[in-house]
């Protein structure tokens, strides 16, 4: 299923003229721990599957969906028989603002399964079923109808996991309204910026908010720290600069706003389990 793999990163097998990929995989194989920049999202439809994600492990039963954001470190592992729907949606060409917002949330993975979300479980597995049908029938305008399901998809459960799901007792749905597009402004800085010498101080003043009441809305809206998002953009991009062989770790480091190398390889070991230097020689491999 994997055609187009360079040590651990994967060219998603995109079909012609779009950024869609799905496999309707019946396939007794394994696939080793790889990444790509679509997201995964994975259902079976006979038997189970098995997914490592970083340090998770999954178990997949019969309907259960994964979603897997970009360029997340991921393998499968399949049982002797089965079916399973493996549906690659690439959106660097759909410009929404909430993405970013939506990806933190949700970030590496999120589990989507009958207990935890009955109402929309069932949607989105009859989402998947079309998003299916829609590629193999290949009539006019398929493309568009699976990027409206999988929008739909994601904008559930954003809505699920965001901060609209618990807001505050004496918050009116303006003042929600106001907040989220505020943390929208903030989180594009923060993609736009991150190479920058960023500081919470300095994005609080942007948002208007005292360092302690943007420390706690920044995790009610994004379902992190603020200095965990930064860090996250910043080694999603060294992880793009590495594929580079000729570029130095220590510029690696400073081009992605990084102050210091040990600054740098503590963070990127954290978040990948293995150094910039082993992560360069697994995609060389």
């Amino acid at each position: 299923m994997i055609h187009h793999l360079s040590g651990i990163h994967e060219t998603a097998d995109y079909r012609t003229d779009t950024q869609i990929c799905l496999y309707y995989n019946d396939e007794n194989e394994n696939y080793p721990p790889h990444w790509h920049t679509p997201f995964e999202v994975i259902m079976p439809v006979k038997n189970i599957y098995t997914v490592d994600v970083g340090k998770k492990h999954y178990v997949l039963r019969e309907g259960d969906i994964l979603v897997i954001c970009p360029g997340i470190v991921h393998e499968l592992f399949a049982p002797e028989t089965g079916k399973r729907i493996i549906f690659q949606p690439g959106l660097s060409q759909v410009q929404i603002r909430e993405l970013e917002l939506l990806i933190s949330l949700i970030r590496p993975a999120v589990l989507i399964t009958p207990e935890k979300y009955p109402t929309f479980h069932q949607t989105a597995h009859q989402l998947m079923l079309e998003i299916k049908e829609e590629y193999f029938r290949c009539e006019p305008y398929y493309e568009t109808a699976i990027y409206s399901h999988f929008l739909r998809i994601l904008v559930d459960i954003g809505r699920l996991h965001g901060a609209l799901k618990h807001p505050s007792a004496d918050a009116s749905n303006s003042r929600q309204k106001d907040y989220l597009d505020k943390f929208l402004y903030i989180t594009n800085y923060i993609n736009e910026h991150f190479a920058e010498d960023l500081s919470l101080e300095q994005i609080a003043d942007l948002a208007g908010f005292s360092k302690y009441h943007f420390t706690r809305l920044f995790k009610q809206y994004t379902d992190t720290s603020f200095y965990k998002y930064l860090n996250q953009k910043r080694i999603d991009y060294a992880k793009t600069l590495l594929l580079d062989p000729n570029l130095p770790v220590l510029d690696v480091a400073l081009q992605c706003g990084f102050s210091s190398l040990s600054a740098f390889l503590r963070m990127f070991k954290q978040l990948n389990m293995c150094t910039p230097t082993e992560f360069r020689n697994m995609y060389d491999s």
